[in-house]
């Protein structure tokens, strides 16, 4: 990754010769994600965005214990219509749009169907901005460094396009911070985040779920109670 910092796994080994952790819960994996995190610490181009709903909590930990703004990063995948698991892009907060050019090229009516579904997903992620942070708006990513955090990756699929709609948002530098990820999610991200902070990289993954012990949902109110006790107040990138 020509100009970027070798990607991290801060304990690196983990996935082969050690018996990879449990979780308590969110609140456990952002306080270990933190001491990982240390560096950044009152960084004053810093901030912190989880990935809602699960990856709120992670990211409120990191954002408090290292004295950092939070804020959260609503992502959509854009799937074709007739078959939505093959994303043509993505759309997330502050107005980014990511596209995959393969997809749109050979997809029969790609734009048209783009722009579809792409209305379909921005009204529900403006739907969930409001019923996250109301009427304040995003924090600016332009020129900062971007901590995004998650829950964990099984797929990796929604984190890249976080990732990359942060690079056209205008974030100078985006540490990606998930407490456990499958290995193939790993090295997705690792391609295309400047570091990656990943706890546990278990050889054997199905779910993220399986590396807690308590992964009730996250809900809509306690996204927003959290950004509302946050220093930074508000929420989102942007």
């Amino acid at each position: 990754m020509t100009g970027r910092a070798a990607p991290r796994n801060m304990e690196p080994g983990r996935w082969s010769d050690q018996v990879p952790r449990i979780f308590d819960d969110r609140v456990d994996a952002g306080r270990a994600l933190a001491r990982s995190l240390a560096s950044f610490s009152g960084a004053s181009d810093a901030i912190v965005l989880g990935l809602p709903r699960g990856g709120v909590p992670v990211a409120s930990e990191i954002a408090r214990s290292l004295d950092l703004p939070l804020d959260v990063l609503v992502v959509r995948k854009l799937g074709l219509p007739w078959q939505p698991e093959l994303a043509m892009g993505a759309i997330a907060s502050g107005g980014a749009i990511v596209l995959n050019q393969d997809v749109m090229r050979h997809a029969a009516g790609g734009e048209e169907a783009f722009e579809q579904v792409r209305r379909q997903e921005l009204a529900e992620l403006e739907r969930r901005e409001r019923a996250f942070r109301g009427t304040s708006p995003p924090l600016s990513v332009v020129g900062r460094t971007v901590i995004v955090a998650d829950d964990g990756l099984a797929t990796g699929a929604t984190m890249e396009a976080a990732v990359r709609a942060l690079r056209a948002l205008g974030a100078a530098r985006v540490v990606v911070a998930v407490p456990v990820a499958s290995v193939e999610a790993r090295e997705r991200i690792a391609a295309l985040a400047d570091e990656v902070y990943c706890l546990e990289t278990p050889p054997y993954f199905s779910a993220v779920g399986q590396w807690y012990r308590d992964f009730d949902q996250t809900s809509d109110r306690e996204v927003t109670e959290l950004l509302a006790k946050s220093s930074g107040k508000a929420a989102g990138p942007g």
